[in-house]
Order: C-alpha cells, then sequence, then structure tokens
C-alpha cells in the first residue's frame, strides 16, 4: 500500500486523478490510498447524474463555481472545508479488495480510527446496508435533483453525534475499486444549496436540511487544519508496510483545468 499525501487541485484535477489510480490498479499496480484537499472549492456530482438535472449550471458559471463527475457513484458534493481520501485497489487484493460492503466497512473503519486519534470522537453508524443504493446502480427517472450526499447517512459511514461527518462513495469494475470520501472540518458543504437545481425559494430549506443532517470536525481540528497532520494519523493507523509518497508514485494522465466536466472514462495509466 502507498499512501499518497497530494497537493491541492480543482475538482477536474482530482476526479482525473483517482480515475487514473483505478487505471493503474486494473493494471496490476499496488494499492494507493490517496490524502488531498480542494483548491478551489468546487462540486462533484455521482457518476450517475445528469448536470443539468442536478445544479443550477447558470449560477455555477456565474459564480465561477467549477464541478465535474466523480468517477464514482453518490450524490452532489460541495467539497471545502474538508479533508478528501481516495483508495484504489484491485478486486482480487487479499487486503484491500473484496466485497463492496467489505471495501466500505474497512475504510470507513481506517477513517475513524485516524480521526479518533486527533481526539474527534468520531463512530461507525449503524445505518441501512451499502449493498443496494439506487445512485450506485444506475442513472434516477425522476426529474428533479437528488438528496446532497451528507443529507443521509448509511451503514458503513462515519458518525459523529449520530450525523454524517464522512460521505463516501465507490465504483467497481471488472478487475478494480475506487473509493472516494470527504471528512467535513466546516460548514463549507453547505454552499451546495445554493447551486443545486432547485428553485430560489427552496434553498434556505436545503441548507437547513443539509446542516442538521451533517457534523463537522471542526470544533477539534479546525476548518482549515494541515492535512499533513491526518496523513500522520492514516499511517499511524495503517502501520508497518505502508511507503508514504509525496508525489505521484504512478504516471497519472490528467485532463487539463477548465469549466467543462470531466467525464471518468477519459483516463489511462501505465505503472
Amino acid at each position: 500500500m502507498i499512501l499518497w499525501l497530494d497537493d491541492a487541485h480543482d475538482v477536474a484535477t482530482h476526479m482525473a486523478r483517482d480515475a487514473a489510480l483505478l487505471a493503474a490498479v486494473e493494471n496490476g499496480h499496488e494499492p494507493v490510498l490517496r490524502l488531498f484537499r480542494f483548491d478551489p472549492p468546487g462540486i462533484t456530482l455521482g457518476a450517475n447524474q445528469v448536470p443539468g438535472r442536478e445544479l443550477d449550471l447558470a449560477a455555477c458559471a456565474r459564480d465561477g463555481v467549477a464541478w465535474a463527475i466523480r468517477p464514482t457513484g453518490g450524490r452532489a458534493i460541495f467539497h471545502a472545508d474538508e479533508w478528501t481520501y481516495a483508495l484504489a485497489s484491485a478486486l482480487d487484493d487479499p487486503e484491500w479488495g473484496g466485497t463492496r460492503a467489505a471495501a466500505y466497512d474497512r475504510m470507513s473503519r481506517i477513517v475513524a480510527a485516524s480521526l479518533t486519534r486527533l481526539g474527534v470522537p468520531a463512530r461507525m453508524a449503524p445505518g441501512v446496508s451499502r449493498s443496494r443504493r439506487p445512485e450506485d446502480e444506475g442513472p434516477r427517472a425522476e426529474a428533479h435533483p437528488a438528496a446532497p450526499c451528507f443529507a443521509s447517512t448509511a451503514r458503513h459511514e462515519v458518525v459523529l453525534a449520530d450525523r454524517k461527518l464522512v460521505g463516501s462513495a465507490q465504483r467497481r469494475t471488472s478487475r478494480g475499486l475506487l473509493q472516494q470520501g470527504s471528512v467535513l472540518l466546516g460548514d463549507g458543504h453547505l454552499r451546495l444549496a445554493d447551486y443545486l437545481g432547485v428553485p430560489d425559494d427552496e434553498r434556505e430549506r436545503v441548507r437547513a436540511e443539509l446542516r442538521a443532517s451533517s457534523a463537522t470536525a471542526g470544533p477539534w481540528l479546525g476548518a482549515d487544519a494541515p492535512l499533513e497532520r491526518w496523513s500522520k494519523a492514516v499511517h499511524e493507523v495503517l502501520g508497518a508496510g505502508v511507503r508514504l509518497a509525496r508525489s505521484a508514485p504512478v504516471r497519472v494522465s490528467l485532463t487539463a483545468p477548465e469549466s467543462a466536466p470531466y467525464t471518468p472514462s477519459v483516463s489511462q495509466v501505465q505503472s
């Protein structure tokens, strides 16, 4: 396992890097756990979401808020004031592969343990099984936006005072898996309400629901807590045999930063 402490980038670059890591492990590269932050902040959508349905694209363009489509499933997230991870592994890896539920559970326990080391009283949620989530299985037929990622909690997720602290989503191919997750440090994720494709008079309701259902680690860590602090805690939880990298451990093919979305079918990597 390689623990990659990456730099901050925009949403398109980060999604391209994660798709590249998935391609790498499909081709035999060892598992990689990448830790990163977003700069500038931006929005990601699940792979099965339709941008024109989920987002107010005119508002995004007006405010210069970039958006991208994740390689994984799940629902919309505004990435700001957070720590973010991506785990890529071959499905048949004896330690990091396995079933969807096993992968969710393993990574969430690592995240929860690392936060506990930093003084955050995080714990695993009981919740509903993640093995069958409609947003992970295919496009929805509804014409209205889906609830945001942090508006609900499922089994194998990490909570704080019974509210969602870490949102995660997964993509599985015939040979590999990619799991992405966000640890909330502050209230930046609430900005999603300003850019969802909902009527203006519903935005405060959406914001209030997000606030009520989510929790942040800011009171213990601060909204701008350095990523290196988390990396050290994760490294301690993972233990011996994990190598820390500060530069890309594989040749990563990136899309150029632009306002158009990244689509996860583009990247190919050679180890």
